[in-house]
């Protein structure tokens, strides 16, 4: 069956995106380093075997312009947990089988582990996680239905993957977690050494930390 990758992503608006990275970036700052992050993410799962389907919220003139390849649809209304299962219900009505959801706040994340998530649900997982550092995840997958698993979430807490994963037990679910990786949420984020590796192809959002004269540490000075 055909496989869907659906990107979570907002219109990079000042004071809409990035909120946590405020005071140490303006409004407009946390909205252009959001914006490149965006765009390389876009960038690096264009090599991905899979359809890709961006779920906005927000106008979505910046996507048409931007990524006008890209088949949009608008996010539901409401929580996390109903924009997870409208994305979910959206792709399955549209013939998809295995679905993966990512969102824009990885912009470094290797493509194997989201392939590696594809291949997961193929052999017959319910659903794959990706442990985020913050107790969240960066991704999620799905063969088929949902159960409970968006419900009860306390979502933006360190209780968001335990939880999620109680809930896939709940429904019967296998939950197999990929390698754990970080989303660029906070300053402390801005100073991970890995994120500046030139090999991981976050080309936009290097050049533009960079252009924020931080006191960075190098990645080839990292152990």
């Amino acid at each position: 069956m055909k496989r869907a990758l659906a990107i979570f992503a907002k219109a990079p608006l000042a004071g809409r995106v990035k909120t946590r990275l405020s005071p140490s970036l303006s409004p407009q700052q946390a909205a252009d380093l959001y914006r490149c992050m965006l765009l390389d993410t876009m960038e690096r799962v264009a090599v991905l075997d899979a359809d890709k389907i961006l779920f906005h919220e927000g106008s979505a003139a910046f996507f048409k312009e931007a990524t006008p390849e890209v088949p949009l649809v608008a996010q539901a209304a409401g929580g996390l947990g109903t924009k997870l299962e409208h994305a979910c219900d959206t792709l399955r009505s549209m013939g998809y089988g295995p679905c993966v959801v990512i969102g824009t706040d990885a912009p470094d994340l290797p493509v194997a582990y989201i392939e590696e998530a594809f291949r997961t649900l193929e052999r017959g997982s319910d659903t794959v996680f990706g442990p985020a550092g913050d107790g969240g995840y960066y991704l999620v997958g799905l063969r088929g239905g949902y159960g409970s698993l968006f419900r009860d979430i306390p979502w933006s807490s360190e209780k968001v993957l335990e939880k999620s994963l109680a809930q896939a037990k709940a429904s019967g679910f296998s939950a197999p977690l990929l390698p754990p990786w970080h989303d660029l949420d906070c300053y402390e984020d801005l100073l991970r050494p890995d994120l500046m590796d030139p090999g991981n192809g976050a080309v936009r959002t290097q050049a533009f930390i960079a252009g924020l004269d931080l006191a960075l540490p190098t990645a080839a000075g990292a152990l």
